[in-house]
């Protein structure tokens, strides 16, 4: 029996981790449940599965008389010590924000494997989350759940100690691929939200449009895979059908398919190293009428270019881009900005910016508010125009 934290219970990734642990209720134990406001779904999701610790990182709601058999934390401190305090091998830390960064530190802390479906961990504090991430005795101790990162992975486990010469992460593309670069900088919310293949949040929805989620992911590779950015190459397939792929230096590449159901990274990562049924459709190679691969358009997103010159830079660059278009998107789903303005307002950040070394979380946290002022700076000079 597996014991499992989730954090995040009530978003897209951890409604789903919970619907593959009910089919393999014989070897899943759920032992933690947690969200942010939504008390209602996390209260059925406790009765259904019972776990010993639950939480709200919101505000405090009164627990109903059925579910007072658990310990129940609430606020802003509760997702740290239930990754800490938690009966579990692992913690999935589907969370959004630099909550999950703490999280993260605190699960490992505690000696835990964390299953990642966090962006902002690694892409903000990405040397301190490798620093308590290292395998130990052979043993991977942090497993990624997004679908791209686990397609890599799971090429990486065939590898047998070939060396990597490239890592190729595979984009949608989303639904400006074969927009002007003109038309895409006055895309309206609506159509920026009209994503062609994933159905997500709105956010991440957005942050597919421009690009930036792809730009996110090169950061993520370079920690999870210990590869300069100039060997993470970004195609665009529409398909959605080759969620990445790994080039080794004999000029071979190992692919990982798959219908795009988030149900196998989350469960594979669940289980690894053992795959198990997932309930998502086969892929049947015989009804796809055809996959195609381009170059991604760098002049029409620049969000790529910006996240390679924030590894480039190193220090607390990566934290101060994530911000910026984190609080960009934000103004943008407001329809306070243009669509155009997110690249604008990130690169506009990071020019203003004095670079610095992380050498602890509170650097992350620091850098992370600095640049959220800054940006709210920048949007407030835009709507003054």
């Amino acid at each position: 029996m597996h014991k499992i934290a989730v954090l995040g219970s009530t978003g897209s990734i951890g409604t789903q981790a919970l619907e593959v642990a009910a089919l393999h209720r014989d070897k899943i134990q759920i032992t933690a449940l947690t969200a942010h406001g939504s008390s209602e779904k996390l209260f059925e999701q406790v009765r259904t599965f019972r776990p010993q610790i639950a939480a709200l990182t919101g505000k405090e709601v009164p627990v109903p008389e059925d579910l007072k058999f658990c310990q129940w934390y609430f606020g802003p401190s509760a997702l740290e010590k239930v990754a800490a305090e938690c009966d579990a091998e692992s913690v999935l830390v589907s969370v959004m924000g630099m909550v999950g960064l703490s999280a993260v530190l605190s699960a490992r802390k505690q000696g835990k494997k964390v299953l990642l479906a966090n962006k902002e961990a690694l892409v903000a504090g990405g040397q301190l989350v490798m620093d308590v991430c290292r395998d130990e005795n052979g043993e991977k101790v942090l497993l990624p759940v997004d679908s791209e990162h686990s397609a890599i992975f799971q090429c990486l486990e065939g590898a047998n100690g070939n060396p990597v010469e490239e890592i190729l992460l595979t984009a949608s593309g989303g639904p400006f691929r074969k927009w002007e670069k003109q038309d895409i900088m006055h895309a309206t919310l609506e159509q920026a939200l009209g994503h062609p293949t994933w159905n997500m949040g709105r956010k991440i929805t957005v942050d597919s449009a421009s690009m930036f989620n792809k730009a996110l992911e090169i950061i993520e590779a370079k920690w999870l895979f210990d590869v300069p950015e100039n060997k993470i190459h970004v195609l665009v397939h529409p398909q959605s059908i080759v969620h990445s792929a790994v080039r080794f230096r004999d000029g071979g590449v190992i692919a990982q398919m798959g219908v795009p159901d988030m149900r196998l990274p989350i469960l594979y990562a669940m289980t690894y190293p053992v795959r198990m049924e997932t309930g998502a459709k086969d892929l049947d190679l015989s009804a796809v009428a055809a996959l195609t691969f381009e170059e991604a358009d760098t002049e029409k997103f620049p969000s790529i270019t910006l996240a390679r010159e924030a590894l480039r830079a190193e220090g607390i660059m990566c934290c101060v881009l994530n911000a910026a278009n984190e609080v960009a998107v934000d103004a943008f789903l407001k329809e306070q900005i243009r669509f155009g303005d997110i690249y604008s307002i990130v690169n506009e950040v990071m020019n203003k910016t004095e670079n610095r070394a992380v050498k602890c979380l509170d650097d992350v946290l620091s850098a992370d508010q600095q640049a959220r002022k800054m940006a709210s700076g920048v949007i407030e000079q835009l709507l003054l125009r």
